[in-house]
């Protein structure tokens, strides 16, 4: 399996077998992640020290008996607080990933969970034990059992149904067009001021329901959806300073600054990886 090696002691790679499926072993000792979300589902272990998060509005601590779990496009954000050093490997399971595996397990529906930490020592070593066999990629049966195992394991014991939004219905409308707003004009220097008129809110009351609707503030939630539209033109071939410019950053500076906040690598180590 090819790997890209990475500043920092980390690595990046795809799964050639697992349509969908990326892996991250990352070695910090002073990285902070922006508030960011993934169109992935996450699974993240710790090997060694530490981290906090937070997640839901709330903060966590990412340690070696704790398996932390994100829902796709679930805002979350991180820094190393009290540890001088964290080690951990994670997953990524994107659409076509999800529905690999939903396949393989039998499910109706994609499995979402009310919570993003969990104290499961066994879940935690099947974890660890599935991310080394992908890493070492010798052995594609083992690697399909741990893969349907594991993750089986994880939705069987700890995933739950999706709530409802507690928003009003015209909230809801209005957090709704905003989200469109901000797609259609991504590339724009869009301001609070010209999002709130659209919706009839001023900037207090928009950050506030923008808060409570997409779980980020506008500003977060606008660079996501920069952060995607690059990474999409970067798998079209594009150059990161194109990339850049035609998903609304300043220049190629500012998309890598963004890119590694959210993502812990910068946009070449993601297109050097995705070229292997």
């Amino acid at each position: 399996m090819a790997r890209v090696d990475l500043r920092n002691s980390s690595r990046y790679w795809r799964d050639p077998r697992v349509s969908g499926l990326s892996c991250l072993v990352a070695d910090f000792t002073s990285h902070d992640y922006a508030p960011h979300s993934h169109e992935a589902f996450v699974v993240a272990v710790t090997e060694a020290g530490g981290a906090e998060f937070k997640s839901r509005g709330r903060a966590d601590e990412a340690k070696a008996s704790t398996l932390l779990v994100f829902n796709p496009d679930e805002p979350h954000s991180g820094r190393m607080g009290w540890s001088q050093r964290w080690i951990y490997r994670g997953f990524y399971l994107t659409p076509p990933a999800i529905e690999t595996l939903k396949t393989a397990l039998g499910l109706d529906t994609t499995a979402y969970f009310t919570r993003n930490s969990f104290h499961d020592p066994d879940l935690i070593k099947a974890f660890l034990d599935l991310h080394r066999i992908l890493d070492e990629g010798n052995d594609p049966l083992e690697e399909r059992e741990l893969l349907v195992r594991s993750f089986g394991a994880l939705i069987r014991r700890h995933a739950a149904g999706e709530p409802g939004l507690a928003l009003p219905a015209r909230d809801q409308v209005k957090a709704a067009r905003i989200r469109e707003i901000m797609r259609e004009r991504h590339a724009e220097e869009l301001t609070l001021e010209q999002l709130g008129t659209e919706v009839g809110l001023n900037p207090f009351q928009l950050i506030a329901l923008f808060k409570r609707s997409a779980g980020l503030t506008p500003h977060a939630y606008l660079t996501q959806l920069r952060l995607k539209t690059a990474i999409a033109a970067l798998g079209r071939g594009a150059t990161i300073a194109a990339a850049a410019l035609d998903a609304g950053f300043y220049d190629q500076s500012a998309l890598t600054r963004h890119f590694k906040r959210a993502y812990g690598i910068t946009p070449l180590q993601w297109v050097r990886a995705a070229a292997d």
